[in-house]
């Protein structure tokens, strides 16, 4: 990737998505308390002069939130949250999420953070990103142990959205809630799709041609390492310091 860091790249790809005008807009974004890259990404689409309103659950100054979570869900339940990133310790082929652990119920083998809100922001988000860097069989599995969130309900069950797409550190597939499976969008460089399928535990949909994921522009990479790091060095100091090597002023 030249000298594009691996989280520039994934920020740069999450903008995108964003951004996507077969999507519905996104005027308000959620970003979860630990979800650096997906911040970026919301950064960058604001640098570049889209109007999102950005919600950071990690940074009191950033979000109307007085009381924390409890009035994320309150704006999720209105209706007013349009874009919200979720990840699992295990993603299945109908994107059903796993943030409890695995083996039997309670997850008696690897206990993962927990499921906290998850479900519900599922259900009543109109768009959710599913991101996770790691891309192996033990992550995206056939099916999860356990469902924490799950990727499509029932007919006569009220539901606002579902995933948009997963981005991994491998690739992004698209999610179709019609058929309850993955198609793969498109493969970050290096990646083909046959060593997309051998990482993958479920199974999901190619075209004959996949192309590969854009690398960031100039303009991208300027923004990520300026402007946008400017906006994220108070909430994630390390994160910025190991991608962007920046630190804050003493």
């Amino acid at each position: 990737m030249s000298d594009c860091k691996p989280e520039e790249f994934l920020a740069a790809t999450i903008c995108r998505l964003v951004l996507d005008p077969a999507a519905p807009t996104a005027r308000h974004v959620a970003v979860g308390a630990a979800s650096p890259v997906p911040a970026a990404a919301c950064y960058l689409a604001q640098k570049l002069g889209y109007p999102i309103r950005l919600s950071l659950l990690a940074r009191t100054q950033a979000n109307p939130f007085s009381d924390g979570t409890r009035e994320l869900f309150d704006l999720t339940g209105q209706g007013r949250i349009d874009l919200f990133f979720l990840g699992g310790g295990q993603i299945d082929g109908e994107a059903n999420l796993n943030l409890v652990g695995t083996g039997e119920w309670p997850g008696k083998g690897v206990r993962f953070p927990g499921s906290f809100g998850s479900a519900f922001m599922y259900m009543m988000t109109p768009r959710i990103i599913l991101f996770r860097e790691e891309h192996s069989p033990r992550v995206l599995v056939q099916r999860v142990d356990n469902v924490s969130a799950n990727g499509v309900s029932p007919p006569g069950v009220f539901r606002r959205g579902h995933a948009q797409a997963l981005v991994t550190g491998r690739c992004v597939f698209r999610f179709h809630p019609d058929r309850a499976r993955f198609s793969l969008a498109s493969l970050h460089p290096g990646e083909t799709v046959e060593s997309i399928r051998a990482a993958t535990g479920f199974a999901f949909d190619a075209e004959a041609e996949v192309p590969h994921t854009p690398l960031p522009s100039e303009q991208e990479l300027a923004l990520l390492r300026g402007a946008v790091c400017d906006e994220m060095l108070e909430t994630y100091p390390d994160f910025c310091s190991r991608v962007f090597n920046r630190k804050q002023a003493a």
